[in-house]
């Protein structure tokens, strides 16, 4: 059986790759999934309207993360923070996620901003707006990630009203946080983060900060798509920081390491890629770092094909893939963002990720994207 896609025909394989859930902690690296949420594809919303989740099975996909022993990365961008979801519902979010993790024993992390700020705000503002997300990120036992923040990077006039906010909030916090450093690329709001577009005076900006309290910062998750600038970063970083690739381009290279160190993950990517990229760490656990490239790097072009510019819409991919994957049983995304990639882009998606064997049903996989193409009038 073949199936007709927008850029010729291609054969769905009729097996899938078999990866077990061990629902055992990976060892000789700490990683994240970034997690998508599910829309309610009944609620009667508009782009505009506060987001409709459904909850079952937004925690069933976390339960699907945990069981291949990956941590979960919750309330970030890959849910749609700042892109459909608010404040209000990436709490509930965040509550629901944490207490589902206490149940299954799985590890979470949770974004901490400051997107309850609707409109300008001074730094006095955007202080208080971190500590009352701080304070509920802490309440539910997750860690907290300290995202970075539109409003800081709209009302910092110099690098170091960066130091005094960030400084705040880590003395303030009750344990070791991660620092979230996310490029323009994701997020054009973020330009200039950390008081210069001189991405060098930033990299200092951000050290002084984890130098001045390294016994406050967990780690750092660096999404700025830049493999050379990620490992200067890690090599710079106090004894006892870690660094967390956020680098959907380059990660297994990254996560692999080099002579003088590793990266940890924090990943949107490994949203789709859960249990292969678990496959692979588990590879790495054993000190077989060739046979952890050999199973991951053949993952990258689906990775560069889905982060494609513009990046941010990269969460479009990643639902859909879940669609197909058969973790939600629509294509319906909050904000309506499941229209913010075409149907090519889609269609070479689908048979990036069918040709890894992402998929636990390709029969279904292959049934669900003829439906979608029908409807966008490829004719199957």
């Amino acid at each position: 059986m073949t199936i007709r896609l927008p850029h010729g025909t291609y054969e769905p394989r009729t097996e899938p790759a078999a990866f077990a859930p061990t629902g055992v902690p990976l060892a000789s690296r700490t990683v994240f999934s970034a997690a998508h949420v599910v829309a309610d594809p009944h609620a009667d919303v508009s782009p505009d309207s506060p987001a409709a989740v459904d909850w079952d099975a937004t925690l069933a996909f976390r339960r699907h993360l945990w069981s291949h022993g990956l941590g979960v990365a919750e309330a970030m961008d890959t849910a749609q923070r700042g892109m459909g979801l608010d404040w209000a519902g990436a709490a509930e979010l965040i509550r629901r996620s944490a207490a589902e993790a206490k149940a299954v024993g799985g590890r979470i992390a949770a974004g901490v901003g400051t997107d309850q700020l609707t409109g300008p705000a001074d730094l006095a503002a955007v202080r208080t707006a971190y500590e009352e997300q701080l304070a509920l990120v802490e309440d539910t036992g997750a860690q907290p990630i300290l995202m970075a923040s539109r409003a800081l990077a709209a009302a910092a006039r110099t690098p170091d009203d960066y130091v005094t906010v960030y400084t705040h909030l880590l003395r303030q916090a009750s344990e070791p946080v991660v620092l979230h450093w996310l490029g323009p690329m994701f997020d054009p709001a973020l330009e200039g983060y950390w008081g210069s577009a001189d991405l060098d005076a930033a990299t200092d900006t951000f050290l002084d900060v984890i130098a001045a309290h390294p016994d406050k910062v967990d780690g750092i998750k660096v999404s700025l798509l830049d493999a050379r600038r990620e490992v200067d970063l890690r090599r710079r970083l106090p004894d006892g920081v870690r660094c967390y690739t956020g680098d959907d381009f380059h990660y297994p290279e990254l996560i692999a390491g080099d002579d003088h160190g590793f990266s940890h993950a924090l990943l949107g990517i490994f949203d789709p890629l859960g249990p292969l990229a678990a496959e692979a760490v588990r590879v790495l656990d054993t000190g077989d770092t060739d046979g952890f490239r050999k199973v991951l790097d053949p993952t990258v072009p689906l990775s560069r094909h889905l982060f494609q510019a513009p990046t941010r819409f990269y969460k479009t991919g990643v639902v859909f893939l879940a669609w197909l994957a058969g973790h939600q049983d629509h294509f319906t995304m909050v904000g309506g963002l499941q229209s913010a990639r075409s149907v090519p882009h889609l269609a070479k998606a689908y048979e990036m990720a069918d040709g890894l064997g992402l998929f636990p049903d390709p029969a279904l996989a292959e049934s669900r994207m003829k439906s979608l193409l029908t409807v966008y009038g490829v004719e199957q």
